[in-house]
């Protein structure tokens, strides 16, 4: 948990992560049309961040339909958007501070749909508060997305972030519950509703382009130890798309440091074939009289 308010200027570097993560997500937001491929506005956001700030927080998730997270396309997809349910979730840091953010855009005739993740998101954000428990912040996520006639996806959460750590406590779960732990000032936390059609319960899926070093150790392959070079200097402990390797024999090198349990994978979590999936997400840092908002 938090040690107190932020220092200035570490809290600068959030900022401005989240300034420039709101920029560009609009932007690739605006790309995603039916003929589009996946890889064109994943590719685009990722060149975009990496322009404007020190790099990506992760590779841009973009998730279909019953797909939810940890979704992105691979080196060579040509997978164009259809009338689907489109998550558009990215994420952008400076010195390693990390913005966190999504936003979904419908090409599939479902607005309510969006629209529960989205309100869902602003109850969160009108009870953050130093004191109030996470579970208290779950509990409007999922009266907003039930009113809607929804289900929240009771199985993923939101959750803090830290330097060089896209996923730390505390979590925000998308339900009420009585075993939160208190907001304090300094926190700061990625708020994310999930509203799906579905039973409100993922499960992992078999596609994985998404990995993060899970332990550094001495390797002898030589596509693995470029594979793990390039990944500890560049990406350190944040996750990373199989697309960003350079080595060559890349993905070979991948399931072998992922066989070894020096990289970990994330398959993608979906809900069940033929339901849909939204989302809404911002990143804010508790202060003494509630939140700021780092990616509005």
């Amino acid at each position: 948990m938090s040690d107190g308010p932020l220092e200035e200027e570490t809290l600068e570097k959030y900022r401005e992560a989240g300034a420039v993560l709101r920029e560009v997500l609009d932007e690739a937001a605006e790309m995603v049309e039916p003929g589009v491929t996946q890889l064109e506005v994943a590719e685009f956001a990722e060149r975009e961040i990496r322009e404007r700030a020190d790099g990506c927080a992760f590779p841009a998730n973009i998730s279909v339909n019953e797909e939810a997270s940890h979704a992105s396309p691979g080196r060579d997809d040509d997978t164009e958007f259809g009338e689907e349910m489109v998550c558009l979730d990215c994420g952008v840091h400076v010195d390693g501070y990390i913005a966190d953010a999504a936003v979904t855009v419908d090409l599939s005739g479902n607005p309510e749909l969006v629209e529960a993740a989205e309100e869902a998101l602003d109850a969160a954000l009108d009870a953050v508060a130093p004191g109030v428990e996470t579970g208290e912040v779950g509990a409007e996520i999922e009266d907003v997305i039930r009113g809607y006639g929804y289900t929240p996806v009771l199985n993923l959460s939101g959750h803090g972030v830290a330097q060089w750590d896209a996923h730390t406590g505390p979590n925000v779960p998308n339900r009420g519950t009585d075993r939160g732990v208190e907001l304090e000032v300094g926190d700061v936390v990625a708020i994310e509703p999930f509203a799906t059609t579905g039973r409100g319960k993922v499960t992992e899926g078999s596609k994985e382009e998404i990995y993060s070093l899970k332990r550094d150790r001495s390797v002898r392959n030589r596509a693995a130890r470029e594979v793990l070079d390039q990944v500890t200097e560049e990406y350190k402990t944040l996750p990373f798309a199989a697309r960003w390797l350079e080595a060559p024999r890349a993905e070979m090198a991948v399931r072998r440091l992922k066989q070894q349990g020096v990289l970990h994978g994330y398959p993608v979590l979906k809900e069940d074939d033929g339901e849909l999936v939204s989302q809404a997400e911002h990143t804010v840092v508790v202060t003494e009289d509630g939140c700021e908002i780092l990616t509005e």
